[in-house]
């Protein structure tokens, strides 16, 4: 599988001169955990410059006092420079990238470098419990899945 067969397009973009505590609302309103900092490009798809958690949220903004959410923007808190991944990677390619990097979300973007979607880790655990879901009924109906195998050891 590749990258932008699982990802998810609908994406929650901000511009990184949006202030932090808009952003925060726009999260909650969405229930969305992320947002990805994006750079407008004439002609062509916003490129992703960064990314916000809401654990940043937490993190570099509410436990800092001095930082006034309503006036600090997403460039002073972003991860900037995000890490990403092609839409024609292979999905266990990005798996190792986000291993590697100890990420849990990663943008995918084309060859141009524009935003495509999202993976999260939470699209990759659901991708695979339907794999081995899968695999277990077809199992089940040979005979050979987990019950029939508990079965015979008894």
């Amino acid at each position: 599988m590749r990258a932008g067969e699982l990802c998810v397009r609908d994406v929650v973009t901000a511009g990184p001169d949006e202030p932090v505590v808009d952003v925060a609302r726009r999260m909650a309103a969405l229930e969305v955990g992320d947002v990805i900092v994006v750079e407008a490009r004439a002609g062509k798809l916003p490129r992703p410059i960064g990314i916000v958690t809401d654990r940043d949220l937490v993190v570099r903004v509410l436990a800092h006092p001095e930082r006034a959410p309503a006036t600090t923007t997403l460039a002073e808190i972003m991860q900037p420079d995000p890490v990403t991944c092609a839409e024609d990677e292979d999905l266990g390619r990005v798996i190792e990238t986000m291993r590697a990097h100890v990420i849990r979300r990663i943008p995918v973007v084309d060859r141009d470098g524009g935003l495509q979607g999202v993976i999260s880790i939470d699209d990759v655990i659901g991708l695979m419990r339907d794999e081995l879901e899968t695999v277990t009924r077809l199992l089940d109906a040979q005979g050979q899945g987990p019950l029939h195998t508990q079965a015979n050891r008894w």
